[in-house]
């Protein structure tokens, strides 16, 4: 019964100070809603690069051309092959009849190529497999499967026209470095963003202690003890933290919203912001309220300690 009345002495008395001290408040709760206005920010920039990365990712494959001669059921044979290996994502088969077809609509504004197409006899095209794998960095195994399953067939057995992995391969390897870097990067910068945002609200919360110098005072000499000194100061601080996630929260919808018009035409229709902040609400304000809750404790625990020396 005693720790329930000495915690609810303590809750009380940091919600006093909260309201009693309000342009104290407004100030630390406007420096960590920026904060974590922040953090929230690299959380949606960090899946529009992951987004973008994978849209880029989703483009990149590796297409084997046949001879127009060779037989579906070879073709098929190779496609299960292909599909065995733990490298591949999908591969998609391309028929000669669909190949042409493509291949027409792609140059169906070049009206020399509709000619020239429409007096051929024959159907020029092979088959095409397209295939993807499950990350950037394993084109290379599946293109060198590629090379043995076409050595062990032999001379007579040549089904394969080209293969684009060589001429892809430039393109593979950056987007692999990028995709790593990035990565690195990210984390790097959140791990930063987050040390500033500490020593950021630290300092402002221990402003606020700073005004409240003369009450802590009183309350030493009085024999109350550290934890009912800090006490109040750390559930100020978590209301701190509280409010600052909601504002936080809050100035994400605008700012995505905007994003979502400035962005969606460049990106071809695509909502990389807003529909993510929508879909993550939850989840963004959850760790915005765990992230001010911790941050606004922890800030005001340590300006108690450190430098009121309580």
């Amino acid at each position: 019964m005693g720790m329930f009345t000495s915690t609810r002495r303590i809750v009380r008395a940091g919600f006093i100070n909260f309201w009693r001290n309000a342009v104290v408040s407004l100030s630390a709760i406007f420096v960590m809603s920026i904060a974590l206005f922040v953090v929230g920010s690299t959380i949606l920039f960090s899946n529009f690069l992951d987004s973008t990365l994978e849209e880029i990712k989703n483009k990149v494959d590796v297409n084997v051309y046949f001879n127009p001669d060779a037989q579906e059921s070879d073709i098929f044979l190779m496609k299960r092959s292909l599909e065995e290996l733990p490298e591949v994502k999908s591969i998609e088969y391309i028929s000669r009849d669909q190949a042409i077809a493509n291949f027409k609509a792609r140059h169906s504004n070049d009206y020399l190529m509709t000619q020239a197409l429409d007096e051929l006899i024959d159907n020029p095209l092979g088959a095409i497999l397209n295939i993807k794998a499950k990350d950037t960095s394993q084109y290379e195994a599946i293109a060198k499967r590629i090379k043995s399953d076409q050595e062990t067939a032999g001379p007579g057995g040549n089904l394969i026209y080209s293969v684009n992995f060589s001429k892809n391969k430039v393109v593979i390897d950056k987007l692999t470095d990028i995709t790593n870097g990035v990565e690195k990067v990210s984390f790097a910068i959140l791990l930063v963003l987050i040390a500033i945002a500490i020593v950021i609200t630290f300092n402002t919360i221990r402003l606020a202690i700073y005004v409240s110098r003369e009450e802590i005072a009183i309350m030493r000499l009085v024999g109350a003890n550290n934890s009912f000194v800090r006490g109040p100061f750390i559930v100020e601080g978590i209301m701190y933290g509280m409010v600052a996630a909601i504002v936080a929260t809050a100035l994400l919808y605008p700012v995505t919203h905007w994003l979502r018009d400035a962005t969606q035409n460049f990106y071809g229709g695509v909502d990389f912001f807003f529909s993510y902040y929508i879909n993550h609400l939850n989840q963004i304000f959850a760790i915005l309220l765990v992230g001010g809750v911790f941050l606004g404790a922890v800030s005001s625990f340590l300006a108690v300690r450190r430098y009121l020396k309580v």
